[in-house]
């Protein structure tokens, strides 16, 4: 019997996509937080490295970010990482943020804002030697794609990442780490993971070893 038409799944699509995303506030290897997001060539470079989870028309040579477009992809990602911390609940936030978090409230309307800019339709795919597959793809435009469109096909894109990640089951497993200088979240792999890589665990140990070391002040 064929197999039947599957829904698209969380992961790694969605999943890989909006932990990227959040990912793009990282440690800087000096004791600071980095934003890879800074400057719209930052972000320029990251829709490149992530196109095959993005609609076509933000291919490598179709999408240059702008001041404009940058400022709202931030956004988008500030709605995340606030929504990321209510998911860690009752653990800790990552700290690179967690004094000036959105309220949740507001972090779900500014996704479901983006989201609908861009209206989709299911579309089916049926690769030979694949059962076929459901995923939504944006309405098609009539003409050539403008820059205001492929802004808002990237917000709606990232925002409907999001949406599948955290209504979906690896939600349960984000975590933040919280190994010395490291502000990352990630999935759980296992149930004796507390770091998202193995050098944040050494570094956690040292850090424990040396505060055992210096004893009661």
């Amino acid at each position: 019997m064929p197999a039947p038409p599957q829904a698209s799944a969380p992961a790694p699509g969605p999943t890989r996509l909006t932990l990227d995303l959040a990912a793009t506030v990282r440690h800087d290897g000096r004791g600071g937080v980095a934003d890879d997001l800074d400057a719209p060539e930052g972000l320029t470079a990251w829709v490149r490295d992530h196109a095959d989870a993005l609609p076509e028309a933000l291919a490598p040579g179709r999408y240059r970010a702008d001041a404009a477009g940058l400022d709202r992809v931030r956004a988008v990602r500030s709605a995340v990482r606030a929504l990321f911390a209510r998911a860690v609940l009752p653990g800790e936030p990552s700290p690179a943020d967690a004094h000036r978090l959105l309220p949740p409230a507001e972090a779900v309307a500014r996704l479901n804002e983006a989201a609908a800019k861009v209206p989709t339709v299911p579309v089916l795919t049926w690769p030979g030697g694949a059962a076929p597959r459901l995923r939504d793809e944006p309405v098609p435009a009539a003409g050539p794609a403008s820059p205001d469109r492929r802004a808002d096909l990237l917000d709606a894109a990232l925002a409907r990442a999001a949406h599948a990640f955290l209504a979906g089951p690896d939600r349960r497993r984000l975590r933040a780490c919280h190994a010395p200088r490291c502000v990352r979240y990630f999935l759980k792999e296992h149930p004796r993971q507390e770091w998202c890589k193995p050098s944040c665990g050494n570094r956690a140990r040292v850090a424990r070893h040396h505060e055992r070391g210096r004893g009661p002040a």
